[in-house]
């Protein structure tokens, strides 16, 4: 079986690697970078230089490829929905002019509303162009990642999470190993066919109030969240650096799922995966948070003490 992994060094895509070589793949990696590859993944892939929005290339790359997981890569620019839409072109001719039969799409959570969910949008427009090619093709609805905290590792250390999500909203929150592992079973097996949706929603739905006492207890610091309102988090992204279309887009993802949201799929043995969210803050995010933070509480202490030194002269 030859099969094709798209943004292979992501948080899902390098599990999606590694899980195939144990299966005895040596499967083909389309990237930018192939130097960011580790030096053993090397000697067991087949490395390729792609860029995902330029379809030539994506097309050239994916000649041969029975199977192909796809992300559309991540976008920074003032228009993002066309950047997925680029994207979108580039998996479609692959599949269409290469023949390729089975693909595993990595869409999201609020995908199934098509319209309003910011960014969500793009993957809602990937989504339906697959399923117009006919090709096999299984959409993995992933719920919210728990890497997405590692955006946030200042505000963790400062003790504060600012959110514009209700409080008490639950939301299903996800591993995205758990993500890799669905995929590559899916990729690996030909016990489907036609058009499937799949949803990961990790073991359990969460608020952000729960979120937030998961990570007080895992790093043993106190970790509060409060909301704040739209404008405030616009504020927000536009001070690091995003475009105002990205920071709609951005947005857009929370507020389009805020409102009497429930997902297409249910939780079920089906869409339920085991990380808890304790165990990855535990082995993933305490070391980050304490490490910082008692350097800094270092920090602070030579300070005191060379102040009090200077006093005593």
């Amino acid at each position: 079986m030859r099969i094709a992994v798209t943004t292979p060094t992501g948080n899902v895509g390098r599990h999606v690697v590694a899980t195939l070589i144990r299966a005895g793949i040596r499967p083909r990696l389309l990237l930018r970078a192939p130097d960011r590859l580790a030096c053993d993944i090397r000697e067991e892939v087949d490395a390729v230089r792609v860029d995902q929005y330029d379809a030539d290339a994506v097309v050239a790359a994916t000649a041969g490829v029975d199977a192909l997981f796809w992300v559309d890569p991540t976008t920074g620019s003032e228009d993002p929905l066309a950047d997925y839409a680029r994207a979108t072109e580039s998996v479609v001719r692959a599949v269409t002019e290469n023949g390729i039969g089975r693909v595993v799409f990595q869409s999201s959570v609020g995908a199934e509303k098509r319209h309003g969910a910011g960014e969500i949008d793009g993957l809602a427009h990937t989504e339906t162009a697959l399923d117009d090619t006919g090709v096999d093709v299984v959409h993995l609805r992933c719920g919210y990642f728990f890497t997405n905290l590692e955006l946030q590792l200042d505000a963790l250390r400062a003790g504060v999470l600012e959110v514009i999500l209700p409080l008490d909203q639950p939301m299903a929150w996800v591993a995205p190993r758990d993500i890799a592992e669905v995929a590559a079973t899916r990729l690996l097996s030909l016990a489907w066919s036609g058009r499937c949706v799949q949803a990961v929603h990790g073991p359990a739905d969460l608020t952000w109030r729960q979120v937030a006492e998961i990570l007080t207890a895992a790093t043993g610091r106190r970790i509060d969240v409060r909301r704040i309102d739209d404008d405030a988090m616009r504020a927000r992204l536009r001070q690091a650096g995003m475009t105002d279309g990205l920071v709609e887009a951005v947005l857009g993802m929370s507020t389009g799922l805020r409102e009497d949201f429930v997902p297409e799929q249910r939780r079920t043995i089906h869409t339920t995966t085991p990380t808890t969210l304790t165990a990855w803050a535990h082995d993933h995010l305490r070391h980050r948070i304490l490490d910082a933070a008692d350097a800094t509480d270092d920090a602070t202490g030579e300070s005191a003490a060379a102040g009090e030194h200077a006093s005593g002269r």
